[in-house]
This record gives C-alpha cells, structure tokens and sequence, in this order.
C-alpha cells in the first residue's frame, strides 16, 4: 500500500520540481536576451527576502530568494520583476540604451519573451521522448474488449468487438484516446460513431460518472464510457521518431488543460478543482514515494502547466506580454503607457484572486476549515 509522504519529504519533493523547472523557464529568457544583446541585470530564483546572492562578469545579479513559487530575469530598461519598461531607460547614454530591453525590435523582445513558455515544453517534450523509447507507445486500438454491464456503453448498445471510431465527432484513434476524453467529461451527453461487421452507425448516450480515491485517498470524479479494451499493443519507439510521439502526447495534454478550463470557466466544472503551489507540494511528495520515473514524469506535467499558463494572455504573464507586441504589430506603435499601466494594474489583481481562491481550495482539500469548524463548535 502507498504511504503519504512526510512533511519533510513533501518540501524536498516541492523544491526539487519548481526550483528547477523555475530556473528552465527563466533561463529561456536569459539565454535568447543574451543572444539578442539585452543585458540582465537579475537572475532570480523565487522571490521574497535573499539568502545567497553572487554577481558574474557580465554584471548580473545571479539571486536565489526564500519563497520558491517564481523566479524573474531583470534585464536593463525593466522597471521591475514584471518587466514593465522603466521611462528612465531613455536617459541612458548611447552605449547602455543598445544593450537594454526596449531598444531592441520588436520580433526580438517576442522571442525573448517566448522563450521562457518555449523551454518549458521543450524540457517536458525531452522527458517525455526518453520515456517512449524506454516503453514505447501504446497502440491498443479504439475498440471495446468487454463492454461492462450497467455501463454507459452498455446502455447505448455497444457491444464487445465494436471499433469506436469517434465520440461527438472527434476521431479516435487509439483507446487511450477513448479514455482521455471521457475522463474530464463525467455525466455529458455524447454521440457515438460506432463500427461493426463493416458498417458504421451512431448511437447517443451519456458518459458515465464515477467517485474513485487514489492510494493516497483523494477522491476524484471521472468520466467512464464502461468499456475495457482487448489485449494491448505497445510499440517500440525509435530515437528520430522519439520526439514526434513526444510533442504528440504534449499536444494531448495540452488540449486537455485547455478543455478543462473552458468548462471551469463555463460553469460545467467547479472552481474548486482548481489547485495551487500547496496541492502540487502535496503531490510532488505523493509522486516521490511512488519512485524516480513517476516523480520526474510529474515535472514534465508540471513543466507543462508552467508553460501553458505563462501563455495566457494575462498582463504579468508572458502571454500578456505577447499580447501587447501582437497589438504593437497591427498598430505600428507602442501600446499607451498608460493602457499598459491599467492592464498590469487588473492582471496583478486578477492573479492574486486566482492564487486565493486555489489557496483557498488548498486548505479545504487538507480538511483545515473542517477542523477549524470542530474546534469553533
């Protein structure tokens, strides 16, 4: 039986996902700033009160601070961490201006910016091609081995042998793709697209929602079709098509942060499946005690949320951040001071409400405000 991990071993664990994947991402942005000649004057890993600090030849500042959810590259002409171009940069002489941020083009402040959300994927594309040419790739296909009696699949009259070849139009090519999309979609109506002896027909049922606890008794609802598939078919992977099944399953996981997003923010799931830095401590510790490929597979899903998020169009964020260059392209000029001073001003608010409510559902998942109601009681 899984053991929950200790406190110690969850900070080990916390410190050993975010610290390096924080210190990947903002070495993209140093990396392509120094490529593009913008000098950085910090390179800080975490934020809050120093505890070691060393400066190099070039003159930045190399930082590691007390609190490790973040990290920041200062190059010269920011303002600050979020990279809010201080007006100050002008009074520079000639020699200072050409190694700041805002004198550079604008396709290479994008890149510089990109590069951040870029590295992290690309990390997480690595890890994931080693682990297909150590295990290969499951091709089991799309087709029902058993159908489970009661189930979702049983009630719409799938039967053993029938191939699925798309649920609500989309194609299904393997059975792990049956099961990814049927697992974030508990109790939604789906169509069926179903082949047997040759021919194809539809049929339209509801996917099934089931309550299940992990080894470490977290329960979770999940979506279930009710069917299992036949015998599994894993194929080896090659080293030059490594990368290929990589950025696949990528995409893959991808399409499913995107889904879940969209129904949280369309009501069709609740907020408090959202988590934050303590639910992923909890499971960066979880991940530890179930060995070395499951805690460094957990970093490339962490890699990938660190990725995608940063790519929002939030300002604070390097999506926001993109947003404003893709505005400055279409209109030939810089976006006001001023309508970035307000962005920046709503994106800071918005991302503090976002990090209460998941500290929020943080704490309710640990059972704090069951407890602090026993005690009031």
């Amino acid at each position: 039986m899984i053991q929950n991990p200790g406190f110690l071993l969850t900070i080990l664990a916390f410190v050993a996902v975010i610290g390096p994947l924080v210190f990947v991402h903002e070495m993209g942005h140093y990396l392509v700033g120094r490529w593009c000649g913008v000098k950085a004057d910090a390179f800080s890993i975490g934020f809050g009160p120093e505890l070691a600090a060393w400066v190099d030849r070039r003159g930045t500042r190399w930082r590691i601070a007390a609190f490790p959810l973040g990290g920041y590259v200062k190059f010269k002409g920011d303002m600050n961490a979020a990279s809010q171009t201080d007006p100050k940069w002008l009074e520079l002489s000639a020699a200072e201006r050409s190694e700041s941020f805002p004198a550079k083009p604008l396709w290479q402040r994008a890149a510089i910016v990109a590069a951040g959300p870029a590295i992290n994927f690309l990390f997480a594309i690595l890890i994931l091609a080693a682990f297909a040419v150590a295990y290969g790739e499951s091709r089991t296909p799309a087709i029902a081995g058993q159908v489970q009696p009661g189930s979702a699949a049983a009630a719409a009259g799938i039967e053993a042998g029938d191939r699925i070849v798309s649920l609500n139009g989309r194609e299904m090519g393997t059975f792990d793709d049956i099961r990814l999309y049927a697992q974030i979609r508990p109790g939604e109506p789906v169509a069926i697209l179903v082949e047997r002896d040759g021919a194809q027909f539809t049929r339209q049922g509801q996917i099934g929602a089931v309550e299940e606890k992990d080894g470490f008794g977290n329960s979770f609802r999940i979506g279930r079709l009710g069917i299992a598939p036949g015998d599994p078919v894993i194929e080896p992977v090659s080293l030059w098509r490594a990368p290929i099944v990589a950025i696949d399953r990528t995409g893959d996981i991808v399409r499913t942060m995107v889904e879940t997003l969209g129904q949280i923010i369309g009501g069709g799931r609740s907020v408090k499946e959202l988590g934050g830095p303590l639910k992923i401590a909890e499971v960066s510790g979880q991940a530890a005690t179930l060995g070395v490929e499951s805690f460094v597979f957990f970093m490339a899903l962490i890699s990938i949320n660190l990725g995608f998020i940063n790519l929002l169009p939030i300002p604070m964020l390097d999506g926001g951040h993109l947003l404003f260059y893709g505005l400055e392209a279409i209109q030939r000029r810089p976006v006001s001071p001023q309508v970035q001073e307000w962005a920046y001003r709503s994106g800071l608010a918005l991302l503090l409400t976002v990090m209460m409510l998941v500290t929020f559902n943080d704490l309710s998942s640990f059972g704090l405000w069951e407890r602090l109601s026993d005690l009031i009681g």
